[in-house]
């Protein structure tokens, strides 16, 4: 499942800048979420980091309650950096020892069907919530 990073306009904590961290991202590096329930804004909220432990932002607030849930209830999440995006980027995500397939990325307009490249998307198999 591909799911949205955003609050890349944020500033982490150490000061350094989430967007310039997300480009730094390639294709199928490794990302690890990370709950975070004393989150001022979100008790839900779930941290995106890259394997360097450094925040590229967070699951959308519609994701992190289910994904957060399923972190904190032991299953097994694994997660890949999938691509820089107009709203920050995207992750893959896969369950129980399962690794996240990272489709091939559309990199111009012309390649998509509307030939916008921010309607453009990745089609998951049916997985059930």
């Amino acid at each position: 499942m591909s799911l949205a990073v955003v609050g890349v306009a944020y500033p982490n904590a150490d000061r350094s800048n989430r967007r310039f961290i997300i480009a730094m991202c390639r294709p199928g590096d490794p990302i690890a979420l990370r709950p975070e329930p004393k989150n001022a804004y979100d008790e839900h909220a779930v941290q995106v980091l890259n394997d360097r432990g450094e925040q590229l932002g967070y699951l959308t607030a519609e994701r992190a309650p289910r994904i957060g849930a399923l972190i904190r209830q032991g299953r097994e999440v694994r997660a890949a950096f999938q691509a820089q995006t107009a709203h920050g980027a995207s992750i893959r995500i896969a369950f129980d020892g399962d690794e996240p397939v990272v489709p091939e990325q559309r990199e111009t307009a012309e390649d998509t069907e509307s030939g916008d490249l921010l309607t453009a998307f990745w089609p998951d198999e049916v997985w059930d919530d």
